[in-house]
């Protein structure tokens, strides 16, 4: 499958709509500015949906999960079976992300991309099966250029059959043991630095494991630096399945016109791969918080990413972008539903 599809153009904001919802908002009830980012996020989401009244009602959730092959360097606090058997509970309903696409109303979907304990295949779950989890890079690539095409197409993918059903918001989430140490891999390829200014405990690691950690990523880093051509090329070669995933989907949410509501530091690094790859499609990305994570502050810092909520998440599954939702949703409706000084026969400000 080619990869042409990741040069195409990001859909331009419509000016007219930011604009007519700029006035609007000048003349809602309330003092300019009071309402702060929600003011903003609704002037930018008129101008990306090209109405003055925009909506956040159609929420879609891709859950993408898969294995990391550097889970064999001890990098993870939990054994790769969990990614396998969370599949299983997203099925059952039981994990968080199911609480809340519920509350949201939300359809939601799960992806495997490729787990390293086989699976029979599950009711609902889309079976990529592009292998058995991803290879060590510590000792070389972790994906072939194949799996990179295919992974990015899969989050494409999730992302036409969010179009195909009318979405309004696209939200991402992931799944995958170790996937925390290829993230803060990548990132620190991508921001130049090393591992200690980035890594922290994941899924709950302990000091030593941090430390430990924080090694196997400078080693990995040693090997793959002198090699990297570009973007995909550093995404083969120290990402992983779902984060190429989370990469193609998040590109193709700017190339189709659907907001995509980030979730944590995995989602978060994922989106600086695709504005790497376009950097038209940072306009179309919206950052649901600040996760405990300690790279997650520093990724964000790179994208000039503004987060909603700083509640100290670390869970993943797009459980933080779910929890944000709501913002926008409150942002659009305080936009669209307020009166104007004239509906109200208030009397505006007079200097």
């Amino acid at each position: 499958m080619s990869k042409s599809w990741l040069q195409q153009a990001c859909r331009p904001l419509d000016v007219d709509a930011q604009q007519a919802a700029q006035e609007r908002q000048a003349q809602l009830t309330k003092p300019a500015g009071s309402l702060a980012q929600l003011e903003l996020i609704a002037v930018r989401l008129a101008g990306l949906q090209g109405r003055e009244k925009p909506r956040v009602e159609k929420i879609w959730i891709s859950i993408f999960a898969a294995d990391h092959g550097i889970a064999s360097e001890g990098v993870s606090a939990y054994p790769q079976e969990v990614t396998g058997q969370m599949l299983g509970n997203f099925v059952g309903g039981g994990a968080a992300i199911n609480v809340l696409a519920r509350q949201l109303d939300a359809q939601l979907e799960v992806i495997d991309l490729g787990t390293a304990t086989a699976l029979d295949a599950l009711p609902g779950v889309r079976h990529l099966a592009l292998g058995p989890g991803t290879q060590n890079f510590l000792h070389g690539p972790a994906m072939t250029a194949e799996h990179v095409t295919q992974a990015l197409a899969a989050g494409r993918d999730a992302v036409l059959r969010a179009q195909a059903a009318g979405t309004e918001l696209f939200i991402a989430g992931e799944m995958g043991i170790a996937n925390t140490t290829s993230a803060s891999a990548l990132a620190c390829w991508l921001l130049q630095c090393d591992a200690s200014a980035l890594v922290g405990p994941g899924t709950g690691l302990n000091a030593a494991g941090v430390q430990h950690k924080t090694q196997v990523i400078d080693t990995a880093l040693a090997l793959h630096r002198p090699q990297i051509n570009d973007v995909v090329d550093g995404l083969r070669r120290l990402g992983g399945f779902e984060i190429a995933a989370l990469a193609g989907a998040y590109l193709a949410c700017a190339q189709q016109g659907i907001a995509a509501l980030v979730d944590g530091f995995i989602c978060t690094v994922a989106a600086l791969v695709a504005q790497q790859l376009n950097a038209e499609c940072g306009r179309w990305l919206f950052f649901a918080h600040r996760g405990a994570e300690p790279g997650h502050g520093k990724v964000l810092h790179a994208l000039d990413g503004q987060p909603l909520l700083d509640i100290g998440l670390r869970l993943g599954e797009g459980s933080g972008a779910a929890l944000a939702a709501p913002l926008l949703r409150m942002a659009c409706a305080l936009h669209n539903d307020m009166a104007t000084f004239a509906e109200a026969a208030v009397s505006g400000r007079s200097a």
